[in-house]
């Protein structure tokens, strides 16, 4: 019997012996002789031995055995809709017109020292912060997740963490800042690298080519990760930032980085769900990895968060300023991880905490999608109008 790789040869050898020997034909007769000639390698690919359809309902989030390179069927139907609302969400840092930025901070008296201090210590945290995410998607998280949905939106998620890196790399360059400064702030500000060290362990396990998953210890691991990178980094550790930034645009101070933090904080809340979704997914999928034990492991890293967050709103906030200060940001983190928790089927961890912010809610609503703080400037370029060169 042939191999696939004999009948394509064979069909290739008697398609270059006609053209070279055989009689010339009529163009009817070659045409016909064309369309039998395909049929027959149709029929070729589908006698191939073992060769069998995909079935959706044999995917699996993680340790699946179906061929990753199926997108479809679907399975995860709420992946595919996440990623195409991700797309519809896409957004670049130089729309944002950062004029009223770089007059208020070359302005020696257009901003506090508190103001200016929140401002750099923002973006010492979330240069570094985005490209820990993104190398967590692509060296880690990417190659264990076996359901093609939810590569797709990992692969989207991971665009976006580099639009992020890119839109802080913009407002840095615009206001004219120390470059090594706030790029190395994670190694000088220890607040910041407090917090870094806190995720790193949970990458490089992941990274590491030797892990893979598989068993219930490596499952509960990778598991692990998501949880932490998910509910705390992108759910947790970033709320702070997120809240002083939009504070200052509120007061109609800095609102080209304001309007990039609300953009980018619409990424991040999608980014947070999609991870708890695809959380509650590998539960549902995995029963046995949600055992006691491993619960009271993840509500002790929650505890470890929100406190580590904390000490980084006291190190940003000295003093009061912008009608907030460092002891509203307790209640707000708990408030946060008791959220957090109870979207992965946990117990609130500090019961009756409020939301001190409650605008913050209404900043990730961008469906008004109006100029933010009327300065956005959209210049798309069509892909026939790109000089390719």
């Amino acid at each position: 019997m042939l191999t696939w790789d004999d009948e394509v040869t064979t069909l290739s050898q008697i398609s270059t012996d006609r053209g070279a020997h055989a009689a010339p034909q009529s163009a009817a007769a070659s045409t016909t002789q064309g369309a039998a000639m395909q049929a027959g390698a149709a029929a070729a690919v589908t006698t191939v031995p073992g060769a069998r359809r995909m079935n959706a309902t044999d995917k699996r989030i993680i340790n699946g055995k179906t061929d990753v390179n199926q997108l479809v069927p679907f399975k995860y139907q709420w992946a595919w809709n996440k990623y195409l609302a991700s797309c519809a969400n896409h957004w670049m840092p130089q729309e944002i017109n950062m004029t009223r930025d770089i007059a208020l901070w070359r302005d020696p008296h257009g901003l506090t020292e508190d103001e200016r201090r929140i401002v750099k210590r923002n973006l010492g945290f979330f240069v570094t912060a985005d490209s820990l995410a993104a190398n967590n998607i692509v060296l880690g998280t990417y190659r264990h997740v076996t359901a093609p949905e939810c590569r797709q939106f990992l692969l989207r998620q991971a665009f976006e963490e580099a639009i992020h890196t890119h839109a802080y790399q913009y407002i840095v360059e615009s206001l004219g800042l120390d470059e090594g400064e706030i790029f190395n702030a994670y190694n000088e500000i220890p607040s910041i690298r407090d917090k870094d060290e806190f995720l790193i362990p949970f990458i490089d396990v992941i990274m590491n080519p030797a892990f893979n998953t598989g068993t219930p210890l490596a499952d509960q691991t990778l598991l692990k990760s998501l949880i932490v990178f998910a509910c705390l980094m992108e759910g947790l550790f970033f709320y702070v930032g997120f809240a002083q930034i939009l504070a200052l645009g509120r007061q109609n101070k800095m609102t080209g980085a304001a309007e990039q933090y609300q953009y980018i904080l619409r990424d991040e809340s999608m980014h947070c769900n999609f991870g708890i979704d695809l959380v509650n997914t590998i539960k549902l999928e995995n029963p046995h990895l949600w055992t006691s034990a491993f619960r009271d492991e993840i509500e002790a890293l929650f505890r470890e968060a929100v406190a580590l967050e904390y000490r980084y709103a006291e190190d940003t906030m000295p003093r009061g300023v912008l009608g907030m200060n460092a002891s509203m940001f307790k209640g707000y983190l708990r408030y946060i991880a008791n959220r957090r928790a109870s979207q992965i089927g946990l117990e609130a961890l500090f019961p009756n905490e409020e939301n001190p912010f409650p605008w913050m809610s209404e900043m990730i609503d961008l469906k008004k999608e109006r100029n933010f703080f009327e300065t956005r400037v959209i210049e798309y370029q069509s892909g026939g109008a790109l000089a390719w060169d």
